[in-house]
């Protein structure tokens, strides 16, 4: 049977080429999404400056709830201070330091603030040189509190040398005068004090932070690594019950309980040196997770339908077989065999295109700052193993669905339709494809009812099953419009144009699948590029509408606003109303319908005074009243059972403290703002910098207030000024980096779905040899044939591009009504005649090539071939 399935491929190479290009651009797609995923799984960050330490303890940096994935939390937590003496007393410990970082930033002899990797935590204590591997040290360690070390990259850049004094802004305290008593050549030692001083620019003597750390690490014997990290976390256990606190985190306490505190050896250690940088790698396997589904449902639409050509123009073979005796099974065995070959071939370059593409990929988000460049992918045969499974039974199943209908047919019967369509096109599959299409059509009105970028998929996902359920109805829907045509066509009617009505009504089903195949490319650009930008447009909608304030102050080298800038702000002459507005990341948890569920997102933090800056479209309750543990919520929020107003609703902050604070506002601009808002008081104490990051400034709008805030950003190090309408719209240029990635998503899929759907049109037409022939030998001319196929090619297009509008129509239209009040998105106006041009040239170009190349075959050596 193999045998036969290899002389058989032989005589279709057109055919299988489709097969062959639909299974080495699929298994790319695949392998290059397993990559992202697996690498979000396993990738582990470098230790960075822990990598001198060989056990870590510090709070878990991620929440887990449930079967769900970690979530990745990107503040720093504490740690008990007194747990450093008691385990430095373990046996096995050569060293034990306690790790804090806090915001400090080098200004140089021209004011200019030297840029550091992150100036949250650039500044630590001078022990924390002890976690240090091979770093030189040029001097003697700073000792009283005007002395300082600079690691060499930042010296280097301002151009200091050990003994210059310099002036350095520390923890939101004006720029002081320190003096340099060592270089420190080594990677993110970053800006070092002595440890008494240190620990009092911190915070950590008094207030809410005294008495803890980020970070206990730990440096050992040779060897010893293992049974350090037993002991420490036996140590652990121990004083958790000592303690007697309970289990979990509190907004009141200043440091969690020792029951929440973990241990780190290895490559745990990246993920614990650098929280922010963490949460990237749950990014990878959300943005492999939500490209999974999409991405399957379109190799499977190609790869089934290239398989139907290819199966489609061995029918006569196989009806012949049928009639000497082969069994139905076996019909079905040689077609998926046939196509396993094919696959085969095809799937070893694909997955090696698959490593490249996410190699590709990973640059691109690095160059758009979504992850950083220290994490690495995870390369192992697992992507590529799921790939060969994965379309391995593809490729069955569609391939034993093809020849389905010959295989089972009688075999006289199966002889005489091999050299046609059936007359009647499936009722079962037409009706099934509508409803699909209803389904989509429902599937639409989600945006209506949740205004949030969830909400918006749906209008994406709604095309694609539109598009699909137009491939399973096309048949029938094809066949009623070229009976439709046929019955208007006048007596005088031209040659080609008669032939091409009579090909479309006798070839219902060939034609449909292309122009399916085409109207699912014109759903999937307009229905993936507007979603995002109708988003897009309606965030800044959003933003635009609810900024009061035509200012913002941000100090983003000094790792936040220095203490007394709010003050001074609001002290300018001009100054109608300033607030601090920060960010952070929050969970929620609540229960819907009975069940858990555990939701990420940001979070701004804010004051009472926000109100003066900000018009966040509160419906109910004040934000005067957001001071203590309360919270303001979005209506998407609210919906929620037990988040309206009033409630109490439990969240997990960033740092992974666990609060209920009550909700005395709910605001409609989540879109833009985002959906919950913390108060200041609430937030205190639970972010990695302690600073506000931002000032909101309205003022009169006058330039002497504007002169005089430029005034107060000019004399200040650090500080910088830049207004908060940056435009009268948002632009591709100005696209969030996710928008980006999902753009760059749609170039790679389209660009999948036309090689497939050019490789499907050239194989349908070259698979009409005989008929071509045909028709010459029986006195229609070449020009009459090339005139036929174009006015094919122009059904198939204009067809495509009126499906694709109509199915995209309803979604599209339903998405602007949701997030813009208008039946129509937003985006840009060139990208419906680009759609328009693509289509038709593919329509055109992919029917006029292997026309000709048909045409230049004599008729009766194309016959006798075909035979």
């Amino acid at each position: 049977m193999l045998h036969l399935a290899v002389r058989m491929a032989g005589h279709r190479i057109t055919a299988l080429l489709a097969v062959a290009c639909a299974v080495l651009g699929g298994a790319a797609l695949i392998t290059g999404t397993g990559v992202m995923a697996e690498s979000g799984f396993r990738s582990q960050l470098p230790a960075g400056r822990l990598a001198g330490a060989a056990v870590v303890v510090s709070t878990e940096q991620s929440f887990s709830s449930g079967p769900d994935l970690p979530i990745a939390l990107p503040e720093r937590g504490r740690v008990p201070a007194e747990l450093v003496d008691e385990l430095a007393q373990l046996p096995g410990v050569t060293a034990a330091v306690g790790d804090i970082g806090f915001p400090a930033a080098l200004v140089d002899a021209d004011g200019r603030v030297v840029p550091t990797e992150d100036p949250r935590t650039a500044g630590h204590g001078w022990s924390s040189t002890k976690l240090l591997v091979d770093g030189k040290v040029d001097g003697s360690a700073p000792a009283g509190t005007g002395e300082v070390a600079l690691d060499s990259a930042t010296a280097g850049a301002a151009g200091v040398r050990a003994g210059d004094r310099v002036e350095v802004v520390v923890a939101g305290r004006a720029a002081a005068t320190y003096r340099v008593t060592a270089l420190v050549d080594a990677p993110d030692a970053g800006i070092l004090f002595a440890d008494p001083t240190a620990v009092r620019l911190s915070g950590r003597a008094d207030g809410e932070r005294a008495g803890t750390v980020d970070l206990v690490a730990l440096r050992t014997e040779p060897g010893a690594e293992n049974s350090v990290a037993a002991a420490a976390r036996e140590k652990i256990k121990d004083t958790a019950k000592d303690t007697d606190t309970g289990v979990g985190t509190d907004a009141t306490t200043s440091a969690p309980a020792p029951a929440d505190l973990i241990v780190s050896t290895g490559s745990e250690r990246g993920d614990i040196a650098s929280p922010g940088a963490g949460a990237a790698r749950s990014l990878l396997i959300l943005l492999a997770s939500s490209l999974a589904g999409v991405i399957m449902l379109i190799i499977g639409f190609v790869l089934a339908s290239a398989l139907a050509v290819s199966v489609g123009g061995q029918r006569r073979d196989l009806a012949l077989m049928r009639a000497v005796g082969a069994t139905p099974r076996q019909i079905r065995r040689l077609a998926a065999g046939q196509a396993s070959i094919i696959a085969a071939v095809a799937v070893v370059p694909g997955v090696g295109l698959g490593y490249l593409l996410a190699g590709q990929f990973r640059r691109m988000l690095v160059d758009r700052g979504v992850i950083p460049e220290a994490l690495p992918l995870t390369f192992s045969p697992l992507p590529a193993l799921a790939t060969v499974l994965l379309l391995g039974l593809a490729v069955q199943v569609s391939a034993r669905s093809a020849a389905w209908r010959t295989s089972r047919m009688p075999a006289t019967e199966a002889v005489a339709e091999s050299r046609s369509e059936p007359r009647t096109p499936s009722r079962m599959r037409a009706r099934f494809g509508l409803l699909l299409i209803v389904a989509a059509t429902t599937l639409s009105v989600v945006p209506l009812l949740s205004r949030t970028v969830l909400g918006a998929t749906a209008t994406s996902m709604a095309g694609i099953i539109g598009a699909i359920g137009l491939a399973l109805a096309g048949p029938a829907l094809v066949r009623g419009i070229g009976d439709a045509a046929g019955r208007r066509l006048r007596p005088g009617v031209s040659a080609p144009t008669w032939l091409a009505v009579s090909n479309i009504r006798g070839y219902a089903l060939r034609l449909s699948g292309v122009v399916s195949a085409l109207a699912m490319a014109v759903v999937f650009v307009l229905t993936y590029t507007l979603a995002q930008t109708t988003v897009m447009s309606a965030t800044a909608q959003d933003t635009r509408t609810g900024t009061l304030a035509q200012q913002r102050l941000t100090a983003p080298g000094l790792g936040g606003l220095p203490a007394g800038t709010l003050a001074a702000v609001t002290r300018t002459s001009g100054v109608e109303a300033a607030a601090p507005v920060s960010d952070t990341t929050v969970i929620r948890e609540y229960k819907q319908f009975g069940d858990p569920v555990v939701e990420s997102g940001s979070a701004m933090i804010l004051t009472p005074a926000a109100s003066g800056v900000l018009d966040l479209g509160v419906r109910n309750g004040s934000l005067a009243e957001l001071t203590g543990d309360t919270v303001a919520v979005s209506t998407e929020v609210a919906r929620s059972p037990g988040s309206g107003l009033g409630s109490r609703i439990t969240l997990v902050l960033g740092d992974g403290t666990r609060v209920s604070p009550k909700v005395v506002a709910v605001y409609d601009r989540g879109l833009g703002f985002g959906p919950i808002a913390l108060s200041h008081d609430l937030a205190a104490g639970h972010t990695t910098a302690g600073l506000d990051q931002s000032v909101l400034v309205r003022t009169d709008g006058t330039d002497a207030a504007q002169q005089a805030l430029t005034a107060l950003a000019t004399t200040r190090p650090g500080l910088a000024l830049e207004p908060t309408d940056t435009g009268s719209d948002v632009g591709l240029s100005d696209a969030p980096p996710e928008v980006w990635i999902n753009l760059a998503l749609i170039v790679v899929l389209l660009g999948y779905l036309l090689l497939s759907i050019a490789n499907k049109l050239v194989a349908t037409t070259a698979q009409r040899q005989g008929e071509i022939a045909t028709l010459r030998l029986n006195g229609t001319t070449p020009r009459q044939i090339l005139s036929m196929m174009r006015r094919e090619a122009a059904v198939i297009g204009a067809a495509a591009l009126t499906t694709g509008l109509l199915l995209s129509a309803i979604p599209l239209a339903l998405l602007g009504i949701g997030f813009l009040d208008r039946p129509w998105p937003s985006g840009p106006v060139w990208l419906l005649p680009a759609v328009a041009l693509t289509v038709i040239c593919t329509a055109f170009v992919t029917v006029e090539l292997p026309t000709r190349q048909a045409l230049r075959t004599a008729p009766a050596h194309a016959l006798s071939a075909r035979e």
